[in-house]
């Protein structure tokens, strides 16, 4: 059929075969729910064929007032917000909440792929970056405020999409750097972290001495650089003591373990890990997980719902959940940078940067590689704000790529 030319067929297979092998173990974990997200998933359908019939120029034309929307959906949280599970961060319509932080992403990428494909962008050049910085950087200080650090981190997704349109890679490295001097901190004496610091740096400059362009500039950078890490590392204590004490035992069972916190913040992860060793090669088989059916781990249907795959389907059904998972986010990616049209191509890159930002946090959470932040797993962790976001980007950038192919441009 002609009009089926420009499909994905399978980046629509991967995202049909994900979410109702989702529903189906939503169903297992609790049958109510189940029910609702193959309601979810009816009304996705249907928004996503709305989608299809639309003019691509639709989203481009009006990126900003998505944006706008987005920005004053997450700021009327701190006036209209409901709080459930301790963040504010729904909005609740009778029997009914949304979370307008998985819309406001998509505003985000609208917008970004909106400036970066105008005759302006020019990421070399300080408006740019600094116009770049805003259209990340207020949303980003709204979730903040919430604060909702789990959608926070999701945020720095869009330097995916940024790294592909020219941003410098040094960032990326400079940012690791900054993150694993944190995370050292926490388990060492910061006095040990920072001399260890200086030492590398003094190696460095050993070997590499001849080859340096000796300056006052350099001097001030060099000497800048270290008071920065030597500034986090000293900080990284006091930062730990201010935070809330959930929040601060969820990071330090990662050095400890779970069996350290198993009645507070340990817990979850404790019967997580339970489940998905107790699943063995194959699994237990469909509702014939223990922990699942028993209901040892709390919300499981929503953050922890891997759990119920390792259990049920083994690490046979966990590996295929995953390589899926793997095959679809590298199809996003391939099929972005194929985009004739730089909007469309940036939108993808925006699209599955998210994508596996999401899926990456939300795996290590399960498996004790990241500390709990509330993260849901694309497509499979139980909600319809969450999932009907992912629809829409999904129908979006399955639109564009729609119309890129059956371009004659």
């Amino acid at each position: 059929m002609k009009w089926a030319e420009g499909i994905d067929k399978l980046g629509i297979f991967l995202y049909l075969a994900i979410s109702l092998f989702a529903i189906a173990n939503i169903y297992s974990v609790d049958e109510g729910l189940g029910t609702k997200q193959f309601i979810f998933f009816g009304i996705s359908l249907v928004v996503g064929l709305v989608i299809f019939t639309m003019r691509t120029k639709f989203f481009e034309n009006f990126a900003g007032i998505f944006f706008i929307l987005g920005v004053l959906s997450l700021a009327g949280l701190h006036v209209f917000g409901t709080e459930i599970l301790g963040q504010k961060n729904w909005y609740k319509f009778g029997g009914f909440t949304m979370q307008p932080v998985e819309f406001a992403k998509i505003g985000t990428a609208l917008m970004l792929a909106n400036y970066v494909s105008g005759p302006d962008f020019n990421l070399k050049m300080r408006k740019s970056q600094l116009t770049v910085l805003a259209i990340i950087g207020v949303p980003a200080l709204v979730v903040l405020s919430i604060p909702d650090v789990g959608s926070l981190l999701v945020f720095t997704a869009f330097a995916i999409a940024l790294y592909r349109e020219g941003l410098n890679g040094w960032l990326f490295i400079v940012g690791f750097v900054l993150a694993a001097v944190f995370l050292l901190s926490i388990a060492f004496n910061p006095l040990y972290i920072t001399g260890v610091l200086v030492g590398l740096v003094l190696i460095f400059i050993l070997f590499n001495y001849q080859k340096i362009h000796w300056s006052v500039p350099t001097i001030v950078t060099i000497v800048g650089s270290l008071g920065i890490l030597a500034g986090i590392s000293f900080g990284t204590p006091k930062i730990m003591e201010k935070l809330p004490k959930h929040q601060r035992e969820r990071i330090e069972v990662l050095y400890k373990g779970e069996k350290a916190f198993r009645d507070t913040s340990g817990y979850n992860l404790l019967y997580s890990k339970t489940a998905i060793g107790s699943g063995g090669f194959w699994g237990k088989g469909y509702k014939q997980g223990s922990v699942t059916q028993g209901k040892f781990v709390p919300e499981q249907e929503t953050d922890y719902i891997f759990c119920t795959v390792g259990e049920e389907w083994g690490f046979f059904g966990s590996f295929l959940l995953v390589l899926f998972y793997a095959i679809y986010i590298g199809r996003i990616f391939y099929l972005a940078e194929t985009q004739k049209n730089t909007f469309n191509r940036v939108f993808g890159y925006c699209f599955a940067g998210i994508l596996l930002m999401h899926f990456s946090i939300n795996l290590g959470m399960v498996m004790g590689l990241f500390p709990t932040v509330g993260i849901p797993l694309p497509y499979f962790s139980y909600g319809g704000s969450s999932f009907l976001a992912f629809s829409i980007m999904t129908a979006i950038f399955f639109k564009l790529n729609y119309a890129d192919k059956n371009s004659l441009v």
